[in-house]
């Protein structure tokens, strides 16, 4: 057999051109004859006669034809293992890259977006935006004056507040204003009228403290609480003697709980003389300024002030065409108690807790009524100002101070206006003839 490293092929005999892989051994050589092989010693080779079937037989030392055939196979190589296919590792996505990605195509889809449009109304033929009004620069009532109502509010609304207080009917709101900084504050009477514990103060800025009634007058309407508060804004009083009819004023407070409300009028009238009764509680005397700024339920104890933010008048009743007092509204018809009365009545309070009203010194009748005005005094103190004046009973008091009366209760409204001491013009009928006396108001006791 042929070594095994070599490589073999399958032989033929009809083929005569086939040949056994080269180095197979014969089978002379194999027996140790030498049939087949030319010898000797001259050099000539001996051929044998016999026939052999491939063609370099007699130069083949190895081969001998009657050798069997021997076909070697080779083993075939294995077949190679499949590997199985594995994916690559993947990248895991964090969060934030999702964000990132969603973010980028949400911009890129709008701008695409927008140009799209905008290509689109081009084409469309859409026309361009016109600009209304003229000039670009700060409309001019925005460039406002030191002196305007603008300004006004701005310096006078921190000083004011909303008062809710506690009763027995249920809770009332109202209006004040600050006029310490140590927390003394101002407000009608008929607003914590009949509370109970602390009223509640609301700031315009939403804060909120506690307040302690000081003391008040229900026939002037006037009212001091004390807020458990410092370091607050006061308002800057005025002279309401010195006002007059049209002026402009403001009025400020929480109209129906409208906290920070602002509204706007002129004087209307002056001394106008009101006896309000309700008929249940205490008559109130009010020598009042009237003004046509709107003041509704709410708007009671707060500020009515002039154009430079000073304060002239305690807002404290309205006149209306309503039915009753839940109907009652703004007509234009509003009154206010003049300043210098409220601040007179409110230093006294919080000095004494009492307050001395003015007086002239003469009752009047009642039933008194005459179609030209007047009003018929009854009876004179003794010693009193009207005595000391020289009036009587029966006189007819047509003025006092040069402000016209027509009832009873005009004189004691239009005499509280004025502060004891006080030196007023008073003008009467004696019979028919018509006389002026000037006349020096004192307090009474209490």
């Amino acid at each position: 057999m042929p070594p095994s490293e070599h490589s073999g092929a399958l032989y033929d005999e009809s083929a005569p051109s086939s040949t056994y892989p080269h180095g197979a051994p014969s089978e002379g050589m194999r027996t140790g004859s030498t049939s087949g092989y030319a010898t000797g010693g001259s050099g000539a080779s001996s051929v044998n006669s016999t026939s052999y079937w491939w063609t370099d037989a007699q130069s083949d030392p190895w081969r001998d034809p009657n050798t069997p055939a021997a076909v070697v196979v080779n083993a075939p190589e294995p077949d190679p293992i499949a590997t199985p296919d594995v994916d690559p590792p993947r990248r895991r996505v964090s969060l934030r890259q999702v964000l990132l990605i969603s973010l980028i195509t949400a911009v890129l889809a709008g701008g695409l977006g927008g140009a799209l449009g905008y290509v689109a109304a081009v084409k469309s033929g859409l026309p361009e935006a016109v600009p209304l009004g003229s000039g670009s620069g700060t409309p001019g009532g925005a460039q406002r004056p030191a002196g305007s109502l603008a300004a006004v509010a701005k310096a006078v609304l921190p000083s004011v507040v909303t008062v809710r207080v506690a009763s027995p009917l249920g809770f009332a709101i109202g209006s004040g204003f600050i006029v310490t900084s140590g927390g003394y504050m101002i407000t009608n009477d008929h607003v914590i009228s009949g509370m109970s514990g602390n009223a509640t103060i609301t700031f315009n800025d939403g804060t909120t403290a506690p307040a302690k009634l000081v003391g008040s007058d229900p026939e002037s309407d006037v009212a001091v609480l004390k807020i458990d508060k410092t370091g607050l804004k006061p308002v800057t009083f005025g002279d309401s003697d010195s006002i007059a009819v049209g002026d402009q004023v403001l009025a400020i407070g929480a109209p129906l709980d409208l906290q920070n409300s602002v509204t706007a009028g002129i004087i209307s009238s002056l001394r106008r003389p009101l006896e309000i009764s309700d008929g249940t509680g205490p008559t109130r005397y009010y020598a009042a300024i009237q003004t046509d700024a709107a003041i509704n339920h709410g708007n009671s104890g707060g500020p009515l002030v002039d154009s430079s933010g000073h304060v002239i008048g305690v807002d404290a009743v309205i006149k209306s065409i309503g039915s009753s007092d839940q109907d009652a509204g703004n007509i234009g018809l509003a009154f206010a108690i003049p300043i210098n009365q409220a601040k007179r009545v409110a230093e006294s309070l919080i000095a004494t807790g009492k307050v001395q009203r003015t007086v002239i010194g003469a009752t009047l009748q009642a039933s008194y009524h005459n179609p030209n005005g007047g009003v018929m005094i009854s009876n004179v103190a003794s010693g009193g100002p009207a005595q000391r004046a020289g009036l009587k009973s029966d006189d007819v008091i047509l003025s006092v101070g040069g402000t016209p009366l027509d009832a009873a209760g005009d004189l004691t409204a239009v005499v509280r206006e004025y502060a004891p001491g006080s030196v007023v013009a008073v003008t009467f009928l004696r019979g028919t003839a018509r006389h002026t006396v000037q006349v020096k108001l004192v307090a009474s006791d209490g």
